[in-house]
């Protein structure tokens, strides 16, 4: 029994539900490919389909079995794509993802670019704050901010993302400059939409760690509505600092600086990451743009550490 082509029919079968349509795109007849998957279960003694004349269902077993030889195939061609194209030109649709404030701001710029050097990429990209997984979304690269993802995947510290408390001249003559992080839990406060919920405001004070939040008067996942929320005076927003040098350099909006400073989290290793799945650096298109980004991106927070 050819293991490999029946895995492949049995996981088509499961993503149609169907043995007419899973023969279709293999162009065999229906027979055939039912007895290769017939063959697979007695194999494995085990029912991995039920059978009706309507449609065919995965058992519990065969939903088991099919995640697991799913991500099996999905390595497979990985590794074929990466034998196939190893030393070739960069071409092929290239997908990246990258969240929105990184995106906007650094990425679609250093993008226009790469597609000059590059012509033979087709870029695919997408801006979004939700959490990916690289193989589930066939991502080739993606970019995110935080600390280092336990993701079995390769995650190369692009740059540094601090962030620090903000407000706007008019808000603080208004309602006071807090001096003191338990003071913010009297003012109102701006704040982003992560996965994981709002981005909470924790101090460490007395050796404790603190939520010194304050009431909430706005919450999004758009980095630029929120800038104009804390530019208008609606209260205190907490951004990632590579995210307001426009505000700052226009006086729109300045540092607020406490003794225990502010933090988003109980982690200082903040940072933006690249992610890529380790076998597919292999793929040309996937090396130079892991290259480029991180000698771009790298390059420019050098030049500015350099100027501080």
């Amino acid at each position: 029994m050819d293991q490999l082509r029946a895995l492949r029919y049995f996981c088509a079968v499961a993503d149609t539900g169907s043995f007419t349509k899973a023969a279709k795109l293999f162009s065999v007849p229906a027979s055939s490919l039912s007895r290769r998957v017939a063959d697979l279960e007695k194999s494995l003694g085990a029912t991995l389909l039920t059978r009706s004349t309507r449609n065919v269902r995965l058992t519990e077993v065969g939903k088991r079995y099919f995640a697991q030889v799913q991500d099996i195939l999905h390595q497979l061609e990985q590794s074929d794509e990466a034998v196939r194209s190893y030393q070739a030109t960069p071409m092929g649709v290239l997908r990246i993802s990258s969240m929105v404030g990184f995106g906007e701001r650094i990425l679609l710029p250093l993008m226009d670019e790469f597609g000059q050097l590059y012509p033979e990429i087709v870029l695919d990209l997408s801006l979004s704050d939700e959490l990916s997984t690289l193989s589930r979304d066939d991502v080739d690269i993606a970019i995110r901010g935080g600390y280092a993802p336990n993701e079995r995947v390769m995650a190369i510290r692009l740059m540094q993302n601090e962030w620090v408390p903000v407000a706007a001249p008019g808000y603080l003559e208004r309602m006071g400059v807090p001096q003191h992080p338990l003071e913010l839990r009297e003012h109102k406060g701006l704040y982003f939409r992560t996965p994981t919920g709002p981005t909470p405001w924790v101090c460490e004070i007395r050796g404790q760690w603190q939520e010194v939040s304050a009431p909430a008067v706005a919450v999004s996942n758009n980095g630029r509505w929120l800038g104009l929320q804390a530019v208008q005076g609606r209260g205190i927003l907490m951004a990632p600092r590579w995210t307001l040098s426009d505000y700052f350099q226009r006086g729109e909006l300045q540092e607020l600086c406490f003794d225990p400073p502010l933090q988003i989290t109980q982690n200082p290793d903040m940072a933006v990451y690249l992610l890529y799945e380790k076998n597919r650096y292999m793929v040309p298109k996937v090396k130079v743009a892991v290259d480029f980004l991180v000698a771009r991106v790298q390059g420019a927070e050098s030049k500015v550490g350099n100027r501080v």
